[in-house]
């Protein structure tokens, strides 16, 4: 358990080591699916596809270090073969204008200066992950895909900021990952594929209203409701006595925590109470908004409730290095089938070569 007392005791200095990280990624509502952007024309926008390649490099290694899959260095392989495999079926799914991979940089986090806890308490990972790790983004750059490791940054960062110039450019985009940190990007432009173990074709793809309907939090509210609950992952705790069902009950019945907050000052919480305690009586459950109100009026309640905010929000003003007018820059397609063969068939699997020169090359089998 992290040192709570110490957590907040640094969370007013922890805005000075965060000075990119926005309190929202997002300021708008989001209720409907798929829908074209103000500033973009009647015509279906395009798409940008924004893969988060330290999650399926994870996801791979785990499903098939059993294979002991080896490329033609003799180098263990799996995970990035199943990698690969999924940006080719993800590409062949979706059929996107752009893409843009996402990768974690291992050399300096923003987050851990902020808070030396900050994902303590994980299992060490297999020398094996850590090595295909260490070698994917050279990789996917030698394919020719556009990938960005944003210095002291994480893979969701460059998500958050793909769903930012998605909404900005008129595009919609897709954001593929097995985090849920990424449901706070959801929005009427933005979704996003949860992997699961049903791979790219058998996991959900969550748009405000699936969100919604899975989890009982609005996307514009994600954010909000993750920095209550904590997060165990992240060694992040979250507000003491709320979880995630009071979290949402909450955010139900509110336009913003920031509503919460002002409420508790100057009604101490009766504005609140009475919207909980309505709802309670309408859906028959019971009350909670005493022992809800009484947590969240402790004053470490807010700190803690802000310092998680501020770890937890992406960075949503990252220049992705995006220039789709441009034909032939990095980050659209086809590729060069001649790199696509020389880096896709040293991982000596020919069925996947053949694959991704179909799709990321558009090339026909045997050509």
């Amino acid at each position: 358990m992290p040192d709570i007392a110490r957590i907040l005791r640094n969370a007013a200095t922890s805005a000075a080591l965060l000075p990119g990280l926005p309190r929202s990624t997002r300021g708008y509502a989001a209720t409907t699916v798929m829908s074209v952007s103000d500033h973009a024309p009647s015509a279906e926008p395009r798409l940008l596809l924004c893969i988060d390649a330290p999650s399926l490099l994870h996801r791979n290694h785990h499903a098939r270090a059993g294979t002991d899959l080896r490329d033609l260095g003799g180098r263990p392989a799996w995970a990035l073969h199943g990698m690969v495999r999924q940006v080719v079926e993800a590409i062949e799914a979706f059929a996107p204008d752009a893409v843009v991979l996402g990768l974690d940089d291992k050399t300096s986090s923003v987050r851990a200066q902020a808070y030396p806890a900050y994902k303590a308490g994980r299992a060490e990972k297999d020398p094996a992950l850590v090595e295909q790790l260490g070698r994917a983004g050279a990789l996917l750059d030698a394919l020719g895909l556009l990938t960005l490791t944003p210095p002291g940054l994480e893979a969701d960062d460059v998500s958050a900021s793909a769903a930012a110039w998605a909404r900005r450019s008129g595009w919609r985009c897709v954001i593929i990952t097995s985090d849920r940190d990424a449901f706070a990007h959801i929005s009427d432009t933005t979704e996003v594929l949860r992997l699961i173990d049903g791979g790219i074709h058998g996991s959900p793809l969550l748009n405000p209203a699936r969100l919604l309907a899975l989890y009982g939090v609005a996307a514009e509210h994600y954010l909000e409701y993750a920095a209550l609950r904590g997060d165990a992952s992240d060694n992040l705790p979250g507000v003491t006595g709320i979880g995630e069902k009071g979290a949402a009950a909450l955010l139900a019945q509110v336009a913003s925590m920031r509503e919460v907050w002002a409420d508790l000052e100057h009604t101490g919480g009766a504005t609140i109470a009475a919207a909980l305690d309505a709802d309670a009586a309408e859906s028959g459950r019971r009350r909670i908004s005493i022992g809800l109100l009484n947590r969240l009026r402790d004053p470490s309640a807010r700190e803690l409730y802000d310092f998680n905010l501020q770890i937890m929000a992406g960075r949503s003003d990252l220049d992705l290095g995006l220039t789709p007018h441009v034909a032939g820059t990095r980050g659209l397609l086809p590729l060069d089938p001649d790199r696509v063969r020389r880096v896709v068939s040293h991982l000596g699997v020919e069925a996947t070569t053949q694959h991704a020169l179909r799709v990321l090359s558009r090339q026909s089998p045997g050509a």
